[in-house]
């Protein structure tokens, strides 16, 4: 019995050990034979209700690809992806997918800060950096987040910033006093709930409830009915596309809410969500980048943009995985070495480096400065009100209502 426990004990240690990401210094080097592409990847939400924000991030990339040549010292890039899903469980699975292949340099994503949380050290631990266009989350670049994440970037804002904008614009704009907020247990919407709160209770305002709901809910009628009791004048809601659908809608029908202003942010700016609230949506407000402080090369990708997809863009975050792209692409350029036989070989860890040495890069979405934590967005927040044209012809507000400078 004792013999068991003991290989018991041994098999449990080696079991953690292998799930445990590895965090050494060295990671070691690529080596691209002549004619073999510069493999980068991509993990995004590409099904579900969420996939207009997946899709609208991979045009971004194959965008940045064309405009970098499609080709780096004489070598073409090669994207493939893996669909994350908007959840630890599809980050987890989508990470070890790209972590398993040696030839991938580097990765642009997630898009949800959920699946990054258990993604981004696994990535790091096979000696992939990953640049997110699209994450939000103050834990992932928090000063104490950890060596495992040590090879984790993003373009996208910081949501101590977004969730202090939206909080602001209530109290000081909308002349609100009295608000609640309501999350779907997500990394990305609880700690923006919080946020916003945190600010509106600073500012002199009262936050009368803070609920949940989970992932997967399409009855809101109970937590919406609980507060109402509170008596709010505003519902800052920010959640993804499904539940917001319904919570949206079902304010509507509840007694004491058919009057309260609603408010969500980046992760719901977009046409699918107003297929799923409709009408209802009008007259909602949203934070979201200012797409009128992007840089002059954004009108050129929305040119480019429309002729290849014949379309415009559909969420929030194309030109920070245009910019995640190219920052990545520009740092393989740098730290790659040529040969005479036409391979390139890559050092891990030196491309980690570059990535975060990153300073007054030219980007579409402004001037971007990647920190010791590897935030590296040049960050303006807006924020946009729906009109029944927006629901009605699918088209997000390209015009900010209110911006804070």
């Amino acid at each position: 019995m004792r013999r068991l426990l003991t290989i018991l004990l041994v098999f449990g240690i080696i079991i953690g050990l292998t799930a445990m990401p590895a965090v050494a210094a060295d990671k070691g080097v690529v080596k691209i034979r002549k004619g073999e592409p510069v493999h980068i990847a991509y993990w995004f939400v590409i099904s579900g209700a969420n996939t207009s924000l997946g899709m609208d991030t991979v045009r971004g990339c194959e965008i940045a690809i064309d405009d970098f040549g499609g080709k780096l010292k004489g070598h073409p890039v090669k994207l493939s992806g893996q669909d994350e899903m908007c959840n630890p469980e599809g980050g987890q699975a989508a990470s070890s997918k790209i972590a398993s292949d040696p030839s991938i340099l580097a990765a642009i994503g997630s898009n949800c800060s959920s699946a990054a949380t258990p993604g981004a050290p696994i990535l790091w631990g096979a000696g992939i950096p990953t640049v997110s266009p699209s994450n939000t989350s103050p834990t992932l670049t928090a000063a104490d987040r950890g060596e495992e994440f040590n090879g984790y970037l993003r373009t996208a804002h910081n949501d101590t910033i977004q969730g202090a904008v939206g909080a602001q614009f209530a109290f000081n704009k909308l002349k609100i006093k009295r608000a609640a907020t309501v999350h779907d247990g997500s990394v990305y919407a609880e700690q923006l709930a919080n946020v916003f709160a945190k600010t509106f209770k600073e500012l002199g305002g009262t936050i009368t409830a803070q609920e949940a709901v989970n992932a997967g809910d399409t009855d809101m009628r109970p937590v919406l009915t609980s507060i109402s009791t509170g008596k709010p004048e505003l519902l800052y809601l920010p959640i993804f596309i499904a539940e917001g659908g319904f919570i949206t809608r079902q304010s509507k029908e509840v007694a004491g809410m058919e009057k309260v202003k609603l408010m969500g942010a980046d992760g719901i700016f977009s046409p699918d969500f107003y297929k799923a609230a409709g009408e209802a949506a009008v007259g909602m407000y949203h934070t979201s980048p200012d797409f009128t402080a992007f840089g002059s090369g954004y009108k050129k990708f929305l040119t480019a943009h429309k002729d290849r997809y014949g379309m415009a863009p559909e969420a929030p975050f194309h030109a920070h995985s245009y910019d995640a792209t190219m920052l990545i692409l520009n740092a393989i350029d740098k730290v790659a070495v040529q040969h005479d036989d036409g391979s390139l070989t890559v050092d891990r860890m030196k491309l980690r480096d570059q990535l975060y040495a990153t300073k007054d890069f030219k980007g579409l979405t402004g001037t971007l400065n990647c920190n010791e934590n590897g935030d590296c967005a040049d960050p303006r927040i807006a924020v946009y009100e729906t009109n029944i044209d927006n629901v009605k012809k699918g088209l997000m507000p390209t015009t900010p209502f209110w911006k804070p400078y």
